[in-house]
């Protein structure tokens, strides 16, 4: 009896992260004996916190395949000890939770210090971290994903993680981010260069975060967009009008369409074209007939 508590005792204790030069080594021992919640969400941990370093650029080595597997298999024995010892919900609560922390500890500081432009690749740069981070911490979880919550009809690992991002980081910035790139429109329409590539990752994370769906989208993007876009063209109309001929008026008019679609082309919503280029034609085509008839 006190040979098989001595060697529980002695694996038990073996489940262990042990720090190496450059980083994180997982190191665990597990065969055969159950792993008490503490014990096993330690070891999680610590793969969370390499992978945590590794997004923001700390020096740290990549995941072996080992290291996988030692955190997967983890899980999966975590999730399919007796009953007693099944700390499925606890897992799915965590994975939520290392969520949560993270973008208050470190993403939410990280946006909040950063103004306009710089803002936005930060977000960008953010939202392309999360979804990294998603992408392993599923790996991670997969037994969870497809066993545990197929069964209790939850909220997927992704649903979770976008849920959190949306909640946490969306909803804070998303004014801000607009603002800062309709002003980078603007910009564009009056002759400067921008980084047209950013827009269009910004672009997207509208689009994404809606999951499948466009609300966001089109509820906090493109319906100020349009807006500004027929605030900008009815005050173009107003001074085009004096300033040109009505053949040259055209041309511009023609110009700018050209413009608007080369836009929607490269970092708007496909879906947004028309709609555009109709509020483009209701301010200058509009303005310039009416005034044709005064």
């Amino acid at each position: 009896m006190a040979s098989n508590e001595n060697r529980s005792t002695r694996q038990q204790r073996d489940c262990r992260v042990k720090p190496g030069k450059y980083g994180t080594n997982l190191s665990t021992s597990t065969d055969g004996e159950f792993i008490q919640f503490d014990e096993g969400w330690e070891f999680l941990q610590k793969g969370i916190t390499k992978l945590k370093r590794i997004l923001e650029g700390l020096p740290e080595t990549q995941f072996t395949s080992e290291e996988y597997m030692k955190l997967y298999s983890t899980v999966y024995k975590m999730c399919t000890q007796d009953p007693l010892n099944d700390y499925s919900q606890q897992l799915y609560d965590k994975y939520r939770e290392t969520f949560e922390v993270y973008i208050i500890s470190t993403v939410l500081p990280a946006l909040r210090e950063k103004p306009e432009e710089s803002m936005l690749q930060e977000l960008v740069k953010r939202w392309k971290n999360h979804k990294i981070m998603v992408w392993w911490l599923s790996r991670f979880y997969h037994f969870i994903d497809r066993y545990f919550i197929a069964r209790r009809s939850l909220p997927t690992l992704n649903e979770v993680a976008l849920k959190s991002f949306r909640d946490l980081v969306y909803c804070e910035v998303n004014a801000n981010a607009r603002v800062a790139l309709i002003d980078l429109i603007h910009k564009e329409r009056e002759g400067g260069q921008i980084d047209r590539e950013l827009v269009k990752n910004v672009v997207e994370l509208f689009v994404e975060i809606g999951n499948g769906k466009m609300d966001a989208y089109e509820k906090d993007l493109e319906a100020h967009i349009l807006e500004n876009t027929s605030d900008y063209y009815s005050l173009k109309a107003s001074s085009w009008i004096i300033e040109y001929s009505s053949p040259d008026y055209m041309l511009k008019v023609d110009e700018c369409l050209r413009m608007e679609r080369e836009r929607v082309a490269h970092y708007l919503h496909s879906s947004s074209e028309q709609k555009l280029v109709n509020k483009v034609k209701d301010e200058l085509l509009v303005v310039y007939a009416n005034n044709d008839i005064k």
